[in-house]
């Protein structure tokens, strides 16, 4: 005589069974919600654009689609300069970036954090150069930023003496060289002022971080930030590629006309400004 109650072994597999799909939906509904936050956040930093990245890193767009946000550049640096980007820094989440005001690049010279990048978002080969057949590493190369020297708040252009700066910068006297212009204020003395000189300085932030003032008279943004883009309709005379790049476009287009280009130079030169569009 078969005495098992048939409707007993069915209570446990509903019960798993509901547990799993109630896992499920767990899942699903975490990953939904992580892919809103992870979303929130990278609309967040892009209003975030004064952004400084490791030596070698490749533009901010190809740098953000290469980088797997491992870290590994970050532990290999011995000065702890460089810092992941965590939430609610504003910041793409898991990217490396640095403060010079804080700890500044400290210019290694076999540059650690490079070699270790696993996808090349850290591009070895634009701070190598070659020598003797081989591509050896040169931290010159770098161009992480460029400083830039605020003249209102930097007291040597106020004519106290200071090269805080140009003492701190690795590429002395190429990055920041120190020159002599009048002191108009006394009219009988000179200033001596930093002046920066963007085909040398590598962006390292060790002049920001040396500068004397409160807050530093001396920062660094980044190249495109701090150098700006001009319009197609400019060209650099001297150089060929720039004459190329002209003479494919259709210069038609870019210019601009207005009331006052119709005009001739001599009829509103001496105008006043609220006459210039009549």
């Amino acid at each position: 005589m078969n005495t098992q109650n048939p409707k007993k072994d069915t209570k446990p597999k509903i019960t798993e069974r509901r547990r799993f799909l109630t896992i499920m939906a767990q899942s699903v509904g975490l990953s939904a919600l992580g892919g809103l936050i992870w979303t929130g956040y990278v609309e967040e930093a892009k209003a975030s654009p004064l952004l400084l990245r490791p030596p070698g890193a490749r533009s901010e767009h190809d740098f953000l689609r290469m980088c797997i946000k491992c870290g590994q550049c970050a532990e290999a640096c011995p000065y702890d300069t460089l810092l992941i980007a965590k939430p609610g820094d504003g910041l793409p989440m898991g990217t490396p970036y640095f403060i010079p005001r804080e700890i500044p690049c400290y210019m290694c010279t076999d540059i650690p954090c490079v070699p270790v990048c696993p996808t090349g978002a850290l591009d070895q080969p634009s701070v190598s150069k070659i020598e003797n057949g081989k591509e050896v590493l040169d931290i010159n190369k770098a161009k992480m930023g460029l400083a830039i020297v605020d003249h209102e708040s930097c007291i040597a252009y106020w004519g106290i003496q200071c090269d805080a700066c140009y003492r701190a910068c690795p590429v002395l006297g190429d990055a920041i060289s120190i020159e002599f212009i009048r002191n108009e204020r006394t009219g009988k003395h000179a200033k001596l002022v930093p002046v920066v000189h963007a085909d040398h300085c590598t962006g390292c932030g060790l002049c920001e971080h040396a500068c004397v003032t409160e807050k530093a008279a001396i920062f660094v943004l980044p190249r495109d930030v701090a150098m700006g883009k001009p319009g197609d309709y400019y060209v650099k005379g001297w150089s060929k590629k720039d004459q190329e790049r002209v003479k494919q476009r259709d210069l038609s287009k870019l210019q601009t006309k207005t009331k006052r280009s119709e005009k001739k130079a001599e009829d509103y030169l001496n105008m006043d400004e609220d006459l210039f569009d009549e």
